[in-house]
């Protein structure tokens, strides 16, 4: 009888340790600090782009698809992100998921962007990223910790980004 109590005991605690962590807010996921992870990818302009060359930088990497309403609203407000915060060693990936690049040019010739648009056709990346919805963004630190995994967009997203990029480049 002992045993089976300590047992239950047991299995009360691991299933209390799972319940918490499907019930964290992206927030405090981001407290586990896990390693991004590295990818390269293809760019529109910059060649290869590999996100484990970006360690010093905070990097917000954005996951898109030109047939995406809420895209098209957030991409040009990372744009002014990136204007603000460029200096201070922040970058935006933007990785296009649509199944041909060519999509990708026909949003970006109505939306400007200087940052990298990188094309991940084959949804490589996007798998490992457990991208689900679009747009999906994800935050990295200067350390290559992932902090941050957001999906979906609505109007007010991009000033929480704003604040824990703010906060993440303080660190």
């Amino acid at each position: 009888m002992t045993l089976f109590i300590k047992q239950c005991k047991t299995l009360s605690l691991c299933a209390g340790a799972i319940l918490m962590l499907l019930c964290q807010t992206p927030s405090q996921a981001a407290e586990n600090k896990e390693s991004a992870a590295d990818f390269t990818l293809a760019s529109k302009n910059h060649g290869n782009v590999r996100l484990q060359e970006q360690v010093g930088n905070v990097v917000l990497i954005n996951f898109w698809a030109s047939w995406c309403g809420p895209c098209r609203e957030e991409l040009p407000l990372l744009e002014a992100m990136q204007q603000d915060y460029a200096d201070l060693g922040f970058t935006i990936l933007a990785v296009n998921v649509d199944k041909d690049p060519a999509k990708a040019d026909v949003l970006l010739n109505d939306i400007a962007v200087t940052f990298p648009v990188l094309f991940d056709n084959e949804a490589i990346v996007s798998k490992l990223y457990d991208v689900s919805a679009m747009p999906t963004t994800v935050i990295v630190d200067r350390d290559g910790k992932q902090r941050l995994l957001h999906k979906g967009y609505k109007s007010g997203d991009v000033a929480k980004y704003e604040k824990v990029v703010k906060s993440l480049l303080r660190e």
